[in-house]
């Protein structure tokens, strides 16, 4: 294979995107398309797609193409899992994508990838261990080691949010329903949708978690008291990783993680939540925002190289 391009691919709900880079990290080209919702068949072709519009664009064809998806890998069975596009569940896609283009196609999870992309040439560059977290609509998060993703033989290494929220009441995880089938998951208070439902219970408002965050910047009182629990709860659900892989940077992406607050408070709240009462782990935004998955997915794409 021609080791002077990646094409990555970021697969969402709604959007699918392609990038083209060059071994030096630069941007050539990049695409997106609507995902066919519910169409496993449809996804396929859009994705074979947006990768002959790439090479096409390169000027070459077999290329090494890593694919970010929101759900994992079973190591056991090669098959999809967890996906929240649920259409994905139970289908061998990495081999039907290596069938369709004539090459081996490397899919992880895209929080994986968001890991990745930071860890290579982002935030977390020169750091040996990453653990980068989306605060987006849903709570995910990824592991990178050494400048490689960390997936584990069960395809779940960085599932953090579908643990429990640290330090919570039986009460507030029971609040919590998760569409993964439990209660009280870090995504039910950490996402953005976990944001906006925080505001709802306290003050029977419904506003959006960038509604809150503005009014919160504004002086709004009630606002700034959500955002104050939401910080709080977004310490301790980072302390109990801390505790467990003591990371040597937490990089955040998502709509979430533009949020200053979180840079200038969470440092403050993160001792008392670690054993040890100290804390010295630096939390950056992630320099490449949204096109982080997708690079990260190109990055992966030197696995086949």
């Amino acid at each position: 294979m021609n080791s002077d391009w990646l094409i990555g691919v970021d697969l969402g709900g709604t959007k699918t995107e392609v990038i083209l880079l060059d071994s030096g990290s630069r941007e050539h080209f990049r695409m997106r398309l609507a995902t066919p919702k519910g169409d496993y068949q449809g996804t396929l072709t859009t994705i074979v797609k947006l990768v002959q519009e790439a090479e096409f664009r390169a000027g070459c064809s077999g290329l090494s193409v890593g694919v970010g998806i929101p759900g994992s890998v079973s190591r056991l069975t090669g098959r999809v899992k967890n996906g929240n596009s649920t259409w994905l569940n139970g289908n061998p896609m990495a081999d039907d994508l290596a069938g369709l283009l004539g090459r081996p196609v490397t899919l992880t999870n895209d929080a994986n990838c968001l890991a990745l992309s930071e860890a290579t040439d982002g935030a977390g560059a020169g750091y040996g261990v990453v653990f980068a977290a989306i605060l987006g609509t849903g709570c995910g998060a990824g592991i990178s080691v050494k400048g490689q993703p960390l997936t584990g033989p069960n395809g779940v290494a960085g599932e953090w949010g579908h643990n429990p929220l640290p330090w919570a009441s039986q009460a507030e995880l029971d609040q919590r329903p998760c569409f993964c089938g439990r209660r009280g998951c870090n995504e039910t208070f950490l996402s953005g949708t976990g944001l906006a439902l925080t505001h709802q219970l306290l003050w029977q408002e419904t506003l959006t978690s960038l509604e809150i965050a503005s009014a919160a910047d504004a002086g709004d009182c009630r606002a700034r008291q959500t955002l104050d629990l939401y910080l709080d709860q977004l310490a301790r659900g980072l302390a109990s990783v801390i505790n467990l892989i003591d990371p040597d940077v937490i990089v955040l992406g998502g709509g979430l993680s533009n949020v200053g607050a979180i840079y200038q408070q969470l440092p403050e709240r993160l001792p008392a939540r670690v054993f040890g009462g100290e804390c010295d782990t630096p939390v950056i935004r992630a320099w490449h925002g949204d096109s982080s998955g997708v690079r990260g997915a190109a990055w992966l794409a030197r696995a086949n190289v």
